[in-house]
């Protein structure tokens, strides 16, 4: 016992490990306690974690797969001289980047690209160039990660003739995937591109990579060298032919399907379309997450519309309808293609309303294994079902309009455009009709005083084949490519729109601008029909920044002539679209012989040639239910007629430089089997009598009168100093301008059609009205057979809503000799086209109407409602009586 305990035995003795507190008579608590049990907790808890996270990892690693990688493009940048060694040697140099994407497939696993070695052969050439490291490629997400492989290298060529833009590289780059499967645990893969045909233009350069698993190194033997580039072939590019790479070197096409969507993936792009509907709601390429513009409701970006209207219905009104596919199939589903469809249809006469189509159409899209696109197509199909017309048809997509501004439909219609919200009060004040804006207020400055207008970048049928936008950063173009026009209406001078403000890309199939209520398809009660449009590409290409951003045009040419070598397609699923081996081919030799001017005949040179539905000569430019099939002849006149569907047609033709249609004289049925040999044809187009006067150039166009500048407060500027000047605003306005007291006279022999004959006769306002115009043409004859018979000829190349009058010697109120009555709706004058439908009236001149001395010929367009009325004269001539031999 202590001493306390033994000198006080009422006081119990203190635990050795507290304090004694005298005051209570307790011990004092530990102080300590808590904090203990906290830090083991932690302890404990932190070994637990760890401990799971190592069995996570080893599962982890141990299930880990090895990454895919491939290669996106190549790109080589244009060969500068370094110097030369000799004549007959010389020194290059170029950088070579390769775009690398790897997919590593496990949040853990991490990818280190090392030493990359690149090699090149040209012709028998062979060239080092160079090695390169890539650093700091330890991926730690899971997702994708791009990374570029640049070298500046020297490549020694021994043929000073060779021009560098001519050269084709075949670039092989080794090097090695290290994969680290686990800790202290490394696997190295070794790896292998090549790449065929590489040039300072290439763009979406398909490369051949291949992953070696077992871990032997390929051989960096010499590769085989491809052909030394041949001298650049004649065509749009002038380039020379290069060696595509193989569909496997490319992702196969992937589907997947949602509750809602479908999502179609090669690679290259992925494309995300709402199901059932058949919208395209996105579009993923080039690092932009959605090319389509997310401004617009989903049913808003890609998709197909009509226009259809009730029987009855006048003029080219109708109902604007937005196709929604109620149908979802898989049709193809195969590596290298799949093919989807979104019908639209279940039209049942006996619940039909009046707002119901009777018509079905099937929206097809097809994605294609190592094709930088999608392509779509429509079929349209009708039974015995109500009538009704269809005004318009067309795809359509909508583009980010933030990103792509830059407009190209040809190589001299190019050129940045505004954006939608310029065209908005008060930013944007309305024209004469609501197409058409004076940007007064734009958010880009450069366009202020402009006028936009979507009818200034329309386009002949023939001509529509690329057209689209540019995305400048980062470097990406849109692009629609038509390989066809045989499903379109109207045949080949047909115009229709591109591309425009929105940015919006159209596909135009049916429509009746620039030529009125004729070209509206009208079905009557019970009339069955069907009817493919397309297939249209939807292409896309990019280069690298910095890269000029034109050369997405100028692949965009070269992908197009590629599309057209290829149709008809072979990879159409449907049956209502013929392949190659259900087609024919129609050839003959074409001449023309202007009799009592020619002696003979000659070769129709530059002709336009085509098959079309039976009717009367010129009766292709009013179709719009059937295909055509068109061509132009060659220097010698022949022609070749490609692809042409079974059916019954008419052979039908016209010559620049003469007036008047030609028609084959017997009907040509095409049944699949052997080509078809219509030898020579001769077109003998009318004539009358010798010509007395003329005034113009028989082209169906009136280009060739005199245009005036636009009023400065209406331009645009891409139309300035230009060919097409005829597409600014306004122009009609100027005619008042130029003829203020009266109408325009021209006389035959001093007058100059160039600089005295307006474009169009349209009305003149005077203060608020519209009136009709006369307009005279003063000539001289130094005899008249007062007997005889003349001849007057004039071929028109647009007419809107107008009345044309001919008189000789006497003007209005005199009878008039000649009256068309009411003619026309192309609306061109407005459109700012330079033709429309094409119209030729040949009218009998007896001889005592004329006299001996001057005369007068009096034209006159009656109608004056409003400024878009009138005329525009292709040609004109007076033919004598015809002389005997």
């Amino acid at each position: 016992m202590d001493e306390t305990s033994r000198l006080n035995p009422g006081i119990p003795r203190p635990p050795a490990h507290a304090k004694y507190d005298f005051a209570t008579g307790k011990p004092r608590p530990r102080k300590g306690n808590c904090i203990k049990c906290f830090c083991i907790a932690f302890v404990v808890a932190l070994l637990l974690a760890l401990g799971i996270n190592a069995i996570v990892l080893l599962m982890a690693f141990k299930k880990a797969e090895a990454p895919e990688f491939h290669i996106k493009t190549v790109k080589v940048s244009k060969f500068s001289t370094i110097s030369p060694l000799n004549n007959d040697r010389v020194v290059l140099s170029t950088d070579v980047t390769f775009d690398v994407e790897c997919n590593n497939k496990n949040p853990i696993v991490g990818v280190d690209l090392g030493d990359m070695e690149m090699q090149a052969t040209w012709g028998e050439m062979d060239a080092h160039l160079g090695e390169s490291r890539v650093e700091d490629f330890a991926q730690k997400a899971k997702g994708k990660k791009e990374i570029k492989v640049s070298a500046k290298n020297e490549v020694e060529i021994s043929k000073k003739d060779v021009k560098p833009e001519d050269m084709k590289l075949d670039l092989t780059l080794f090097g090695e995937i290290k994969y680290f499967a686990g800790p202290f645990k490394t696997k190295k893969y070794p790896f292998m591109v090549s790449c065929s045909g590489v040039s300072p233009t290439s763009v979406n350069v398909g490369c051949n990579t291949k992953l070696y698993a077992s871990g032997e190194a390929p051989s960096k033997s010499k590769q085989k060298p491809t052909p030394s580039p041949s001298p650049p072939q004649s065509g749009p590019s002038g380039e020379s032919p290069t060696t595509s790479p193989s569909l496997e070197s490319f992702p196969p096409v992937k589907l997947t399907v949602q509750d809602k969507y479908v999502i179609l993936d090669n690679g290259l792009l992925a494309v995300t379309i709402a199901k059932p509907a058949g919208f395209v709601t996105g579009i993923k390429y080039n690092g932009i997450d959605n090319i389509l513009d997310t401004v617009n409701p989903e049913d808003d970006r890609g998709y197909w519309d009509v226009v259809w209207a009730l029987p009855g219905t006048k003029g080219t009104k109708g109902t604007f309808v937005r196709i929604i596919g109620k149908d979802f199939r898989v049709i193809t589903d195969k590596e290298d293609r799949i093919e989807l469809s979104f019908k639209f249809g279940g039209y049942d006469p006996s619940k039909a309303t009046k707002k119901d189509v009777p018509l079905e159409i099937d929206q097809r899209y097809i994605m294609r294994r190592g094709e930088s696109g999608v392509y779509s197509y429509g079929i349209f199909e009708r039974k015995n079902w109500a009538p009704f017309g269809m005004p318009n048809a067309r795809l359509a997509f909508k583009l980010q309009r933030q990103q792509f501004k830059y407009l190209v439909i040809a190589d001299n219609r190019q050129r940045e455009m505004p954006v939608p919200e310029d065209r908005l009060k008060p930013r944007g004040q309305e024209l004469e009709y609501p197409e058409a804006v004076l940007l007064v207020d734009p958010m880009d400055p450069q366009f202020k005083g402009e006028v936009d207008d979507k009818y200034q970048y329309s386009m002949e049928s023939q001509d529509i084949r690329v057209h689209g936008f540019i995305c400048k950063d980062p470097p990406t173009g849109f692009w629609q490519i038509t390989p066809s026009y045989e499903f379109r209406s109207g045949g080949p001078n047909k115009q229709f729109l591109t591309s425009h403000v929105g940015p919006s890309v159209l596909a135009m199939f049916v429509s009746a601008h620039y030529s009125g209520e004729e070209l509206v398809p009208k079905f009557e009660e019970g009339e069955p029909w069907s009817h493919v449009y397309g297939p249209i590409f939807m292409y896309m290409n990019n280069v690298s920044k910095g890269e000029d951003f034109k050369l997405l045009w100028d692949d965009a040419k070269k992908k197009m002539e590629a599309e057209v070598k290829s149709w008809p397609y072979d990879f159409v699923a449907s049956e209502a679209f013929p392949k190659a081996n259900e087609r024919v081919n129609v050839s003959g030799r074409f001449f023309v012989h202007d009799k009592l001017v020619e002696n003979e005949k000659a070769p129709a040179k530059g002709a336009y040639i085509g098959l079309g539905p039976p009717g009367e000569a010129g009766s292709w430019q009013r179709d719009c239910k059937t295909y055509q099939f068109w061509t132009r002849t060659d220097e010698e006149g022949y022609f070749n007629i490609t692809h042409v569907r079974v059916g019954n047609y008419n052979l039908f033709g016209w010559v620049r430089g003469y007036i008047g249609d030609y028609k084959y004289d017997k009907p040509i049925n095409i049944t699949v089997g052997e080509n078809i040999d219509l030898g020579e044809l001769v077109f003998e187009p009318p004539r009358d009598g010798p010509t007395v006067w003329e005034i113009g150039v028989p082209d169906r166009l009136a280009r060739e009168f005199f245009i005036p500048d636009p009023n400065p407060k209406y331009i645009n500027k891409l139309y300035v100093n230009h060919p097409d000047k005829f597409r600014q605003y306004g122009l009609w306005e100027r005619y008042t301008e130029l003829y203020p007291d009266e109408d325009l006279v021209y006389t035959v022999n001093s007058s100059d059609y160039k600089k005295d004959w307006f474009f169009a006769q349209v009305t003149r306002k005077i203060g608020a009205r519209y009136n009709g115009t006369t307009w005279q043409v003063k000539f001289n004859l130094d005899n008249v057979e007062q007997n005889g018979n003349y001849k007057l000829r004039i071929a028109i190349a647009s007419a809107t809503n107008s009345d044309l009058e001919v008189r000789f010697n006497e003007p209005k109120p005199a009878p008039a000799l000649f009256t068309s009555g009411r003619i026309g709706n192309d609306n061109s004058i407005a459109r700012h086209g330079i033709h429309g439908l094409y119209w030729l009236y040949n009218i009998d001149v007896k001889g005592n109407l004329l006299q001996k001395g001057n005369n007068t010929l009096f034209l006159t367009q009656t109608k004056g409602v409003s400024p878009f009325q009138g005329i525009m004269y292709d040609y004109i001539r007076l033919e004598g009586p015809q002389k005997s031999n």
